[in-house]
């Protein structure tokens, strides 16, 4: 892949980080179940504090009974461009542990910071192997967690919209302004030595 414009091309950030974006411009067609798969196993290798590895995948794909129902959850917004992807993974985690010790729960405070290391994986081995994935948390949360059976220790974070990049001419007027990668903030305005200070 060659890196994206405007995604600083003198950077030493490796390109697959770089070429990841995050499009809503998809065509309507299929995924092999295999594929997907290999997708999500890169989650599987994400860290996590103590290798607990609270993160759980739940996935359907387009033209499958569960489609419909997944679609459902999001806010039209994000239904209108989504409907023509190829599968939609909702990313969940534990947001307890069970003690070794005592066998008692306890609160697991990187439950959501392991989850988003997972996300991660998934989206960069999803775009190396030409795929697109948009992440997002517009859709009914509460919906999303009684339709997927989660029990209630576990918290649902995003979707990702997996499909095959598609033509921007068949989005919206405002999408198709927006189809493109977006910039980020200055490494200066975001790190810092020693202590936090304010850009405000």
């Amino acid at each position: 892949m060659t890196t994206a414009p405007g995604r600083a091309p003198n950077s030493a950030v490796l390109p697959a980080i770089l070429d990841r974006w995050s499009p809503r411009a998809y065509q309507p067609t299929d995924i092999n179940l295999q594929d997907l798969l290999g997708f999500l196993d890169a989650g599987r290798w994400a860290p996590s504090a103590y290798n607990i590895q609270p993160w759980r995948f739940i996935y359907a794909r387009r033209n499958t009974p569960d489609w419909d129902r997944f679609l459902s959850w999001l806010i039209p917004f994000n239904r209108s461009w989504a409907e023509n992807a190829s599968a939609i993974v909702y990313i969940a985690s534990r947001t307890i542990t069970i003690s070794s010790r005592t066998g008692e729960p306890s609160p697991l405070p990187t439950h959501a910071f392991d989850a988003g290391a997972a996300s991660v994986l998934i989206q960069i081995q999803a775009s190396q192997s030409g795929w697109a994935v948009h992440p997002i948390s517009g859709f009914d949360h509460d919906m999303a967690h009684a339709g997927l059976e989660f029990p209630e220790d576990y918290q649902v974070h995003a979707a990702l919209v997996i499909g095959r990049q598609g033509d921007a001419g068949a989005l919206s007027e405002e999408l198709r302004e927006r189809e493109q990668p977006s910039g980020r903030f200055p490494l200066a305005e975001i790190a810092f030595e020693g202590r936090f200070r304010s850009n405000e």
